[in-house]
């Protein structure tokens, strides 16, 4: 799958869909109502996979609320449940959302091979389906997430860069690799993409596809790794996501590691802001929630009134089960300790106040985030 961007084509993206959906008010006659205005007062079913992660709850949830609210002038309406991991209870979330009749489903899978039958009975019962952050399986209508196997390759590269600063001292230690669920498409994809960078060019000792996502399950698996290969031998940890990165530090610190090895991340939760501002972890990728919560929202709005999409993505991409699906893709941005003021502070995302408790001032003030 080629879906490699640039911030241009994903802002030509964006203004395609807020052009489009603009004049979908002008449009034909949808709802029957003789003013020709598209149904406003629309039922959108979000269903998030879990709530370990910080993001789901803070800014996906209330950003496709508000793009939602938005597009409908305020009618619209966002019918929320969350799976909290569990695949079956979100296959029972599906159900209920075709009895409460929603006009459209936006669905961030738990395990995206399990979610297909319930996307069927959705198509079934006349709902469009949009698959969010993962490309789940079944016949969905379209895809909204970010570059993937990019997010893997900039977590690759940061990774080697580290190791690089590190010198004769990284040359003949090894790395270990922390991937996410396999339950998770995306889990690899960012694992496809960080060994295309990785590969050839630094040793992997260890490696783990971790069970969930969950950061015991990692910490578990970086214990196993410390015990196999050495806590000496250890020069560098590839962590696909940030709350796996938070349970891989604590087991290092644990074993007496002192000078903690290089350790990537994903999400730019604040507690990895935080951790990456200290020293502890070296990066994360920091993924534009906005963007993709607004494709989600926007795609959803014009489903649910019948309108064309074809317009609006900016990828076609393929799963195991639907060829073709139509997609918008969203970079993402490595974040180190040298740009956090210029990306998630100038994006809203936290204050410096959030960031730099009293913990953390005197190394917030040492990189000039202040």
């Amino acid at each position: 799958m080629n879906t490699h961007l640039g911030r241009a084509v994903v802002i030509a993206a964006a203004s395609a869909i807020a052009v489009s959906l603009a004049a979908c008010g002008s449009s034909e006659d949808v709802d029957g109502r003789p003013d020709g205005f598209a149904k406003e007062a629309i039922k959108v079913g979000l269903l998030l996979p879990e709530n370990q992660t910080a993001r789901y709850e803070k800014f996906d949830k209330p950003l496709i609320e508000k793009e939602v609210a938005k597009f409908t002038r305020g009618k619209g309406e966002v019918v929320y449940a969350n799976a909290k991991q569990d695949a079956a209870a979100q296959n029972a979330q599906v159900e209920a959302m075709i009895a409460r009749k929603v006009d459209v489903l936006i669905i961030d899978a738990v395990d995206a091979k399990a979610i297909a039958g319930s996307v069927k009975k959705a198509k079934d019962a006349g709902i469009p389906v949009i698959a969010y952050d993962r490309l789940a399986e079944g016949p969905i209508d379209a895809y909204t997430s970010f570059d993937n196997e990019d997010v893997g390759k900039v977590q690759g590269k940061a990774l080697l860069d580290a190791l690089d600063a590190l010198g004769d001292k990284a040359k003949d230690g090894k790395i270990v690799m922390m991937n996410g669920s396999i339950t998770d498409p995306n889990a690899k994809q960012f694992k496809s993409g960080a060994h295309s960078v990785l590969d050839g060019k630094a040793t992997i000792g260890k490696e783990y596809d971790t069970v969930d996502w969950k950061p015991e399950n990692a910490n578990a698996n970086m214990a196993a790794a410390l015990a196999a290969l050495g806590k000496g031998r250890i020069v560098g940890v590839y962590s696909a996501n940030d709350g796996m990165a938070g349970g891989i530090i604590s087991a290092l610190k644990a074993a007496g590691v002192s000078a903690l090895p290089p350790v990537t991340g994903q999400d730019a939760e604040l507690a990895a802001v935080q951790r990456i501002v200290a020293g502890e972890q070296y990066m994360s990728v920091y993924k534009q929630y906005a963007p993709e919560a607004a494709a989600a929202a926007e795609m959803a709005v014009a489903l649910a009134q019948g309108q064309k999409i074809d317009g609006l993505i900016n990828q076609i991409v393929d799963s195991p089960t639907t060829q073709g699906v139509r997609s918008v893709l969203v970079p993402g941005i490595a974040l180190t300790r040298n740009n956090i003021k210029s990306t998630v502070v100038a994006d809203g995302v936290y204050t410096v106040d959030e960031i730099c408790t009293d913990k953390y001032r005197a190394a917030c003030e040492e990189i000039g985030l202040k």
